[in-house]
């Protein structure tokens, strides 16, 4: 389960993610950041629920971090699980993006 938060001022949207980040969460992830278009946003990832991350779920965060790239933004993965933490880390995502 996906749900989204835009700020007030439309420079912050929160993303957070249910227990499961995978290919069936796909449309509603990418429909969540695709029309930020505000220069400079930051997208915040919120992982605290997930306990489950794919192959395929590490490439809709890079496509996110493109998107938000695009537009001069950025991208934080905020409070992620135990077990999310070990896998962005088994995958150097800790390298790519900001995690806190």
């Amino acid at each position: 389960m996906i749900q989204s938060h835009l700020n007030q001022d439309n420079q912050e949207l929160t993303i957070s993610i249910g227990e499961r980040f995978d290919y069936s969460v796909h449309k509603a992830f990418r429909d969540a950041y695709r029309e930020i278009t505000t220069p400079k946003t930051h997208i915040a990832i919120n992982l605290s629920s997930t306990r489950y991350i794919d192959s395929s779920a590490l490439g809709m965060l890079l496509l996110a971090k493109e998107h938000a790239e695009g537009i001069n933004g950025k991208v934080t993965l905020v409070r992620p699980s135990e077990t999310a933490f070990k896998i962005l880390k088994l995958a150097n995502f800790d390298q790519l993006f900001t995690v806190t």
